[in-house]
């Protein structure tokens, strides 16, 4: 995601990419090339360190595309510089991390665009506004068909790559041996990184679009099961199978699965990769980067009047990030929904991990009468990084 950020900001007029910083050399230089190549220079900066890029007082905003367990620390440094920030999804590896970031934002004023890109999408929104207006009747389910991880063995450690800054890759996880498949984009699948298919791997965008649907930007479930399948051995720890139930207040259930575990559930709709069904009384619709199906079919051809319900429109994520910038105003992903829908995700983790249903107060934002699952809403940071 930082590459295509990186390609895709440059081709904005109104935009100056300025700096890049990445904690491996060829990575930052490989991004410096794509800059300086499009503006016809050699004037990006490069820094190893995020604290060096963030304190430059002629940065007004910033792309944060890093694993996910750095999120909220990068997140946080750049609010205290009054920085703008384009924040890749999820949001952090702990509820608690997510309130700090909340917090930040809101006191410092900074804008923020949560990088869960299908709020721009009209598939989705207009999903979300048949739900909204009433159009499947009662709503009762909605389900979320999410990636499967993969397996992968125990793996030697191997010698650390010149110019790859590894204890600052490893930040604020854990001590571990280095491997290179460590360090590639399957650290979704480590616990210590990421949440896996769950969150970081796929789940929060259609996460997200379900607490859109429901109008829970401010909210959340009240209630939480959920069921894993952990691997025994090897490199990567987190569900390789999960089957989350999710209950709202006005009894909608939410229900978060790998794909293999929803198309055995939910044969009738006949899923495909990636995609959620919003189930009711009167009707289905299934949305996915393909497309949208529908039952009643009648359902596809249903206009939303102007006196109805209609949600924000952008039709271009980053675009959206930029105006939200320039006319300081809230962009489409804004940092209410983003807490609360990861929200979703870390209460299924805890959930799955302890083995138990949970109940939670989205109000209070803490598990109800049940001290060992809030002993879960943080998590413990290696020295000398805090929240």
């Amino acid at each position: 995601m930082g590459t295509g950020h990186v390609r895709a900001f440059v081709q904005n007029a109104d935009v100056q990419t300025v700096a890049i910083c990445d904690v491996r050399r060829e990575h930052r230089e490989a991004a410096k090339s794509i800059v300086d190549t499009a503006y016809g220079n050699k004037d990006c900066a490069l820094y190893n360190d995020f604290r060096e890029l963030l304190a430059r007082p002629d940065i007004d905003a910033m792309v944060m595309a890093c694993p996910d367990y750095w999120h909220a620390l990068i997140g946080l440094e750049a609010a205290r510089n009054r920085k703008d920030m384009y924040y890749e999804k999820p949001m952090s590896m702990s509820i608690a991390e997510n309130q700090a970031m909340r917090d930040a934002v809101n006191r410092y004023g900074v804008v923020f665009q949560f990088g869960t890109q299908q709020r721009s999408d009209a598939g989705y929104r207009f999903a979300c506004e048949l739900v909204r207006n009433g159009r499947l009747g009662k709503m009762r389910d909605i389900m979320i068909g999410t990636a499967t991880a993969p397996f992968s063995p125990d793996l030697p450690e191997e010698p650390i790559p010149a110019g790859f800054d590894y204890e600052m890759w490893l930040g604020p996880s854990p001590w571990a041996p280095f491997n290179t498949r460590r360090c590639t984009r399957d650290w979704t699948h480590i616990h210590d990184y990421s949440l896996g298919c769950l969150s970081g791997a796929w789940g929060i965008h259609d996460v997200d679009i379900a607490q859109w649907a429901l109008d829970a930007d401010h909210s959340g479930p009240v209630e939480v099961e959920a069921t894993g399948v952990f691997p025994g051995k090897g490199l990567f720890d987190t569900a390789k199978e999960f089957d989350a139930v999710l209950t709202y207040a006005n009894g909608v259930k939410l229900s978060i699965m790998d794909m293999p575990t929803a198309v055995k559930k939910r044969p009738q709709f006949r899923l495909q990769w990636m995609c959620m069904v919003f189930e009711g009384s009167d009707g289905w619709v299934l949305v996915g980067r393909n497309g949208l199906q529908a039952e009643p079919k009648s359902l596809l051809r249903e206009v939303i009047g102007p006196n109805e319900v209609r949600l924000p429109r952008s039709a271009n994520h980053r675009r959206n990030f930029l105006d939200a910038v320039k006319t300081r105003t809230r962009p489409i992903s804004h940092i209410d929904a983003a807490v609360r829908s990861d929200a979703v995700c870390h209460l299924s983790d805890i959930s799955m991990r302890l083995g138990r249903k949970l109940r939670w107060s989205p109000e209070k934002e803490q598990f109800v009468s049940d001290e060992a699952a809030n002993r879960q809403l943080s998590r413990t940071l290696r020295s000398p990084w805090r929240i």
